[in-house]
């Protein structure tokens, strides 16, 4: 074959995909403009070089002509020449009559754009699935607990709520202090959902469940290759994914003093540089942070920055804890027992036994271990009712310890025997006006009784 023939050259220059042409032994026998334009090199670069010698120079990152001659079948590899570009080239191989291979001729597409393309419309999907399934959150992540909450009318999450409402309308930094699992994030979402950004993501990031170095880069982001076993493609972080909406910052407390830096120059500036880049990115985002730690103390010890803690506590809310807020107990445990009966397809009852104990249980995990416990029993009970004997032992052997009245004062015995039938009586009529006429007693005193207890 004429490679010299100016109609072969002509119809090789006419093609939009670069062509290389190479013979039996990998040497370079032609190349047309368009693989001159997509590379970077010229003919005389490459035509009789041998295309080993061209790996070992570092030209070109790998050959698929000599793949080719090596396995004898047509087939395609990603191939990148000096100027960093990435090109898709498909080798095939030309056969004599006697079936051997007598050149490899190779089309070599330009993918440096096609992937930059396809990486965004990657992060596009993502950030679309993102904003898709935080509008299902807000939707149906409980809106009764968010906006009719079993306790939102209550003396003290009445308040928490009134609150949360109060500073959602603004941007304001907002700091929920609180014991683990008393609700901070509940009231985090909802303090988003009654904003402005309400139809924007809300992400939430626990600073005490990561290593420094995955909070950083779950938070900021990373570049392609800047650490060990990151991305090739890098990877946007929660504050850039966030963009416009909310991001919750759990157990700030645990964040290490080198991201306390960078997370102030958030607050201050709106900007960050991602893990391993160079580029300031600007971003629209607020920031609401949560804690149950004393941060006031661990700034006086060195363990938190000053500055950072002043940003972030313009609006400290306190969420007390479920042990301090025992009427709202039992409806939080009607609540979650309706709910998981509904996903389980049960239908379980509170045994007035195993309510008493439960009322008067300390909860030291307080919302989340209620959760968690009326969760199981669903779960696990055989009979139709929650009996004493279906509860953990902790809390039976705390019932035992109440029911133990021989040690009390007649005084205390005669008080938790009231209790006891009062609040059976609400179990079973539901308000304190039907309880107290059942009981013999005038509502005003049934409800004295109540309040007296609550104090005590």
């Amino acid at each position: 074959m004429d490679f010299d023939d100016p109609s072969f050259r002509e119809l090789l220059d006419a093609l939009h995909d670069g062509v290389y042409i190479t013979d039996a032994d990998g040497i370079t026998l032609k190349v047309n403009s368009a693989y001159e334009r997509l590379t970077g090199l010229r003919s005389e670069d490459v035509v009789g070089q041998h295309m080993q010698a061209l790996v070992e120079q570092g030209v070109i990152s790998q050959s698929v002509s000599l793949r080719v001659l090596k396995e004898g079948r047509a087939l395609s590899l990603m191939q990148s020449v000096s100027q960093g570009k990435r090109l898709l080239v498909s080798g095939t191989p030309i056969f004599t009559t006697e079936g051997r291979v007598r050149y490899v001729v190779s089309t070599v597409r330009d993918m440096t754009e096609l992937l930059r393309m396809k990486h965004e419309r990657d992060e596009l999907q993502q950030l679309k699935q993102l904003r898709s399934s935080t509008a299902k959150l807000h939707a149906g992540q409980r809106d009764d607990l968010l906006d009719a909450s079993p306790v939102a009318s209550l003396p003290v999450s009445g308040r928490v709520f009134a609150q949360a409402r109060q500073v959602a309308a603004s941007d304001v930094k907002v700091l929920l202090q609180g014991e683990t699992g008393v609700g901070k994030t509940l009231i985090a979402q909802y303090i988003h959902k009654s904003s402005p950004r309400a139809a924007q993501p809300f992400l939430a990031l626990n600073c005490g469940a990561l290593p420094e170095n995955l909070i950083e880069a779950e938070l900021f982001g990373y570049v392609p290759g800047a650490f060990t076993g990151a991305g090739s493609k890098g990877k946007r972080g929660l504050l850039e994914l966030a963009n416009h909406g909310t991001v919750f910052l759990d157990e700030i407390g645990d964040l290490p003093l080198a991201l306390q830096v960078k997370l102030l120059k958030v607050i201050e500036e709106s900007r960050f540089i991602a893990v391993g880049g160079l580029e300031l990115k600007e971003v629209d985002v607020r920031i609401i942070t949560a804690t149950h730690h004393d941060l006031r103390a661990m700034v006086a010890e060195g363990r938190f920055r000053a500055d950072l803690y002043y940003r972030l506590n313009v609006v400290p809310i306190h969420i007390p804890a479920l042990r301090e807020r025992r009427e709202e107990i039992q409806p939080l445990l009607d609540f979650y027992l309706a709910e998981f009966n509904q996903r389980y397809g049960r239908e379980l009852e509170w045994g007035l036994e195993a309510l008493d104990a439960l009322t008067d249980y300390c909860w030291p995990g307080n919302i989340r271990e209620l959760i968690n416990l009326v969760e199981r029993l669903v779960v696990t009970c055989s009979g139709a009712v929650v009996e004493l004997f279906d509860l953990p032992e902790e809390m039976r052997s705390r019932a035992r310890d109440a029911d133990d009245d021989s040690l009390l004062p007649l005084r205390k015995q005669v008080e938790q025997l009231e209790r006891r039938l009062i609040r059976k009586a609400l179990v079973q009529h539901k308000t304190t006006r039907e309880a107290a006429r059942t009981l013999g007693l005038s509502q005003a005193t049934l409800v004295q009784k109540m309040k007296r207890w609550e104090q005590g």
